[in-house]
């Protein structure tokens, strides 16, 4: 019950396995003592929904900060040569990358370029599940703002 409150929030089975998970850590953790298995139920169904709805949160401020930039490309390849254009922006965003702290940029490359999921970067860079949530978001933000910066204009 709790994976299917989790998948229809998140909208992924992956994501919707991993907040229950983490529900289920958070009550170990907190050695709660509820009066009645029922309390210990609704409280896990709490912590679920609210973790997929931090989850929902999270993708959409990342898609819309994809979008963003995106945007700002489309009008430009429209204006030049298309071929030129991507040649361009993945010189650009080598360079931007190559910009960001160790800590940014390991997480983005994995996550990006290496397909990994964020728990399997946690294991590789000996790092929680969740800092590896924080760095990814930084990274992509600050790209954003680095890009702004060297004359894309990013709405």
């Amino acid at each position: 019950m709790l994976v299917r409150v989790a998948y229809r929030i998140a909208g992924t089975e992956e994501a919707a396995e991993d907040i229950v998970h983490e529900s289920f850590i958070r009550l170990i953790e907190k050695k709660i003592p509820f009066a009645t298995l029922d309390d210990a139920k609704y409280w896990l169904i709490r912590v679920v929904k609210n973790g997929a709805l931090n989850y929902a949160k999270r993708k959409g401020r990342e898609a819309r900060a994809y979008e963003r930039w995106w945007r700002g490309e489309k009008a430009e390849t429209e204006a030049v040569d298309v071929e030129l254009m991507r040649g361009e922006s993945r010189e650009e965003m080598r360079f931007f990358l190559e910009k960001l702290p160790e800590n940014l940029k390991s997480v983005l490359v994995l996550k990006e370029y290496g397909g990994m999921n964020y728990r399997e970067i946690g294991r590789v860079l000996g790092i929680t599940e969740g800092n590896v949530k924080v760095r990814a978001f930084r990274a992509r933000e600050a790209l954003l703002a680095m890009m702004k910066e060297g004359g894309k204009h990013v709405s």
